[in-house]
C-alpha cells in the first residue's frame, strides 16, 4: 500500500483524493480520536440526507428500517455474531455504555442486586465510560473497584494479574460482583488489553454482567464476538472503518433476556433494544447507513480489512520505533500490546508534570508545527530518576504518511533544541 495510489484487488485507489477533505498542512496522526472518512463514504452518506430531506415521511415509513437492517447484517457478518438481532447500531460507544448500565442500575432498583455489590472497571477505561459508572452504578448503590492496571506495561500477565488482584478485593466482605467493564483496547494510554483471558475469568469467579467497551476495536483489530464471549460488546465505526460520525454498535449475547433499552425513550419503545435504537425521534439516521458502503471501500483493498489492519499495525509500529531512536525513548508496550495505535516515550527534558502541561504542549504543536496528537501523563513512581512522565499516543491510518511522523519528530526536536520545558511554558 501507498499513501497516494494505492494498489487493491480490482483497482487503485487515489488516497489523496479519496482524503482531500484533510487539512493538507496538518499532520494528522490522531486517527483514533475520530476516525476519518473518505469521500466516496461521505457521498454515499450525503445521498441518504437528501433522500430523507426530499420526502421525509416516505424515507421514515418505507426506508429507513430495511437500510438499518442492511447495516445491521452487515456487521453481524464482521464480529461473527450468531444472529443480527444481537446487532443495535447507536450513536457512539458511550451510548451503548449508557443502554447497559442503565440496565445495571434497574437490576439495583429492582432488588435483583444487592447495595454494596461491586462493579469492576479498568483504571485507564475511558473518561466518559467512567462517568457513566459512577452515575448509573454509584448512584443506584454498587461500589467500583478499579482495576489498577500497570503503564508502561511489558506483557498480557501483568494485567491479568492485577486484574485478578481486583476481583478478589470487588469479592472481599462476602460482596457479589455484579458487573465488569473491560476495554479491548484503552485509549489512553492505548494497549491492546487480554480481554478474552479477562471474559474468561469473570465468567468462572460468576461476575454476572460483562460488559466488553472495544470503542477503537473494529477495523484495528480482529473481532470475534462469540470467541471473546462477553455478554456485551461495543464499537465504534467511525473510528477505524471509514464510516462517518457518528455510528457504534452494540452487541448482545441474548437480546430476548437482557431487557435493554434506549436512554432516549420513543415510539418504539419496547420492542427490543435493536428496533428502539433505530428510531430516537428526529435526527440524521445518515451515517447508520453507510457500512455496506464502508465495506465496500475497503474491501478494495488488498486482504481487505485484515491488509489495512496489518499495514496499519506495521507503519505505526516502524513510526513509533523511529520516534523513540530519535528521542532516546522507549514505547509504552510491546507491539504486540498494540493496535494502529502505539504509545512513545517523549523526551523527559520536556518537564511533563500534569495533565495540564499535556494539554498544554499538545497546543504548542497543533498552534506551532502543525502536529495533531494526543499527549499522556504517567506519574513518576517514587524514586525514579529522571523518569519518562509523557507519552504522545500516535495512529497509522492510510492516509498517513512518514512526512506526518517526521514532522512530529523534528517538531520535538526542535523544542528539545531550544530548552523548552512545560514549566517555562506555563511562566
Amino acid at each position: 500500500m501507498a499513501s497516494n495510489g494505492t494498489t487493491t484487488n480490482t483497482t487503485t485507489i487515489d488516497i489523496r483524493s479519496e482524503f482531500a477533505h484533510h487539512d493538507p498542512n496538518v499532520a494528522r496522526i490522531n486517527n483514533g480520536s475520530f476516525g476519518s472518512c473518505p469521500n466516496s463514504v461521505i457521498q454515499a452518506q450525503q445521498q441518504y440526507q437528501l433522500r430523507f430531506l426530499e420526502q421525509p415521511d416516505h424515507f421514515y415509513f418505507n426506508l429507513l428500517k430495511p437500510l438499518n437492517l442492511r447495516s445491521r447484517h452487515s456487521i453481524k457478518t464482521l464480529i461473527n455474531a450468531n444472529h443480527v438481532d444481537e446487532i443495535s447500531i447507536v450513536d457512539n460507544a458511550t451510548t451503548a455504555a449508557a443502554i447497559v448500565l442503565q440496565h445495571i442500575k434497574w437490576s439495583f432498583f429492582d432488588s435483583k442486586f444487592n447495595p454494596g455489590d461491586t462493579a469492576v472497571i479498568l483504571h485507564y477505561a475511558y473518561g466518559a465510560v467512567k462517568k457513566s459508572v459512577e452515575a448509573y452504578v454509584t448512584r443506584a448503590g454498587g461500589k467500583v473497584i478499579e482495576v489498577k492496571m500497570p503503564f508502561p506495561v511489558s506483557c498480557n500477565d501483568e494485567i491479568i494479574n492485577a486484574f485478578r488482584d481486583a476481583l478478589e478485593l470487588a469479592k472481599s466482605n462476602n460482596r457479589k460482583v455484579r458487573l465488569a467493564v473491560i476495554d479491548h483496547i484503552t485509549s489512553m494510554p492505548s494497549v491492546v488489553i487480554p480481554v478474552k483471558e479477562l471474559v474468561k475469568m469473570c465468567r468462572e469467579e460468576g461476575v454476572d454482567r460483562i460488559f466488553v467497551d472495544a470503542a477503537h476495536a473494529i477495523g484495528s483489530i480482529e473481532v470475534d464476538v462469540n470467541d471473546i464471549g462477553a455478554d456485551f460488546y461495543t464499537s465504534n465505526l467511525h473510528k477505524w472503518l471509514f464510516c462517518p460520525p457518528s455510528i457504534a454498535f452494540l452487541h448482545c449475547r441474548n437480546p430476548e433476556l437482557s431487557n435493554l433499552h434506549h436512554p432516549v425513550v420513543s415510539h418504539e419503545y419496547g420492542n427490543g433494544i435493536a428496533i428502539e435504537s433505530s428510531w430516537i425521534g428526529t435526527r440524521d439516521y445518515s451515517a447508520q447507513l453507510v457500512v455496506p458502503e464502508a465495506l465496500e471501500f475497503v474491501n478494495k483493498f488488498e486482504g481487505g480489512l485484515d491488509g489495512i489492519r496489518k499495514w496499519n499495525h506495521e507503519k505505526v509500529m516502524e513510526m513509533a520505533e523511529m520516534l523513540v531512536k530519535a528521542w532516546g525513548t522507549h514505547l509504552g508496550s510491546p507491539p504486540e500490546m498494540c493496535s494502529s495505535m502505539a504509545m512513545v516515550g517523549l523526551p523527559a527534558c520536556l518537564g511533563i508534570m500534569s495533565d495540564s502541561d499535556t494539554l498544554k504542549l499538545r497546543s504548542r504543536l497543533r498552534d506551532c508545527f502543525k502536529v495533531e496528537v494526543p499527549i499522556y501523563y504517567r506519574q513518576p513512581k517514587d524514586g525514579e530518576v529522571n523518569p519518562v512522565t509523557g507519552y504522545a499516543r500516535i495512529s497509522h491510518q492510510i492516509y498517513n504518511t512518514v512526512d506526518d511522523y517526521y514532522r512530529f519528530r523534528d517538531a520535538i526536536c526542535n523544542l528539545v533544541d531550544t530548552g523548552f520545558t512545560c514549566k517555562v511554558f506555563q511562566d
